[in-house]
Order: C-alpha cells, then sequence, then structure tokens
C-alpha cells in the first residue's frame, strides 16, 4: 500500500479503488465481460424507457436511436470483443423501440433489422449493426498497433501480451 501510494504522489495522480468507473466503464475489468455488458445495457434501456414515454415521429426516433443509443457502446466497442449474445440484447432493445409496443406485446417487425442496418442510399435506414461495428473498431485498434509501433500503447500491449512475437503471429 505504500509503495502505491509512494507512485501515486510521483505520478501525480490519484488512488483508483476498483469501484471507480473511467469514461462510463468501471476500471477493474476480469475476463468476463458481464460488467461491461450489465453497464452499457443498463445505460441504453434507461434512455429508451424515457424516450418510450415521448410522441416521437419515426425522424425522431430515428435520431436518437443513431445519435445516442448506438454511439453509447462505442467506447467499449473499441477496447473489448463483445460477445455476439450481446450486440444481438442490444439490437433487440433498440429494435423493441423502434418497432414499438403495446401494453408489453412487441409490435410485428415489418423490415428485417439487417435491412434497417443497410446505409440509406441502398434502401435502409444507415443503422449500425453492432457485431460489424465492433469488429470495426477493434480493427482500427489493431491497424494503430500495426502501424504506429513505436507509440506508448503499441509497446504496453507488446510487452504485456505479445513480448517475443509480432502483433499478426500473437
Amino acid at each position: 500500500m505504500a509503495r502505491r501510494a509512494a507512485i501515486a504522489e510521483v505520478l501525480g495522480v490519484r488512488i483508483v479503488e476498483n469501484q471507480d468507473k473511467y469514461l462510463g466503464l468501471p476500471t477493474m475489468v476480469s475476463h468476463s465481460k458481464k460488467v461491461i455488458s450489465s453497464v452499457v445495457r443498463d445505460k441504453i434501456s434507461k434512455k429508451l424507457q424515457g424516450w418510450r414515454g415521448l410522441l416521437l415521429s419515426k425522424a425522431g426516433g430515428e435520431a436518437l436511436i443513431k445519435a445516442v443509443a448506438q454511439s453509447i457502446p462505442t467506447y467499449a466497442m473499441s477496447v473489448f470483443k463483445l460477445p455476439a449474445s450481446f450486440c444481438d440484447e442490444l439490437r433487440s432493445l433498440v429494435s423493441c423501440f423502434w418497432w414499438g409496443s403495446e401494453r408489453g406485446k412487441r409490435k410485428i417487425p415489418w423490415i428485417a433489422w439487417s435491412k434497417l442496418c443497410q446505409p440509406k442510399c441502398k434502401g435502409g435506414l444507415g443503422f449500425r449493426d453492432y457485431m460489424s461495428f465492433n469488429k470495426a473498431l477493434l480493427g482500427k485498434q489493431s491497424w494503430r498497433l500495426l502501424t504506429n509501433s513505436e507509440s506508448l500503447m503499441s509497446r504496453i500491449m507488446k510487452g504485456k501480451y505479445f513480448p517475443d512475437r509480432s502483433f499478426l503471429e500473437a
């Protein structure tokens, strides 16, 4: 504990407890992503519940989904590969909001969600597919590791996860 305090003093940072959050996510994450998924799910669910009572047009609902519900998990997705089941759960939450419900009964989804995720020029609404977006953000991080091998992040990742080989070999 004394060493920890000394390091914090030298670096000029405060000591963070395990329960603290950084950018909306817990600072300590185990191999299980359940903590992350519950935080993200709860945030999106609370936002969607708050909007249900509003009389929104379809254009207003589309804007809210794109601006809020699909941007909340962006940081988590750029850092962690989220399970497919969790991405499906998020899609289901957003889909239920989009199509609506009455007295706990879901309304009929008239178009497949995959079609709504297509760009507007192809007849869709441009909603994000959570799995594809997660892969794209992780691919972006991978590209940074490959092209900026001397950056601090690259050196830390290499030292921790693949010290004796290249990123592609790991």
